[in-house]
């Protein structure tokens, strides 16, 4: 899947902005997102994300990933675009209030879903995926300063993420 949603109305891939996160609060009222949250919810695994302190002049970058070293895997919804011979399956994020050590730094977080929680995101468990549209507890996450260089689209490298 191609990361940035692109609802069925545009008319190109770039009619609109890109479409990365959606609000957990908002999804299944917004026309570009609630027939996804319904029907085509996904799973987006990744290994960490980064998030800036904007206390100050200065944006300070933090790397954020999962205490326990594993991938972390994020509430998604995806959705099928096409123009004549023009067809991308794209997808987007959902995120939530932050809580906890998060907020000191974002007001918003990626909703991080656990390996038993998968299957009723998936719709494969039955109804009730919206309950796990929350921010995960501190004890899940780990977080430290990094480097600016990651302020750069340009940057690359394992020490991307290693602390300060």
């Amino acid at each position: 899947m191609r990361w940035g949603f692109i609802p069925h109305w545009y008319k190109k891939r770039n009619d609109g902005p890109l479409l990365i996160n959606a609000r957990s609060e908002t999804v299944a009222e917004k026309p570009a997102f609630r027939d996804a949250v319904r029907h085509r919810r996904c799973l987006i695994a990744i290994g960490g994300f980064y998030e800036w302190d904007r206390a100050g002049v200065q944006k300070l970058p933090f790397y954020i990933h999962r205490r326990d070293e594993t991938p972390m895997v994020l509430a998604g919804i995806w959705q099928d675009w096409s123009q004549g011979d023009d067809t991308l399956t794209t997808c987007a994020m959902l995120t939530t209030q932050a809580r906890g050590k998060m907020a000191d730094i974002h007001h918003r977080i990626p909703v991080i879903l656990e390996p038993d929680d998968w299957g009723l995101w998936l719709g494969e468990e039955g109804k009730g995926a919206a309950r796990l549209m929350t921010s995960a507890p501190d004890d899940v996450y780990q977080m430290y300063r990094v480097g600016t260089a990651v302020n750069s689209n340009r940057a690359s490298g394992a020490d991307l993420i290693s602390p300060l």
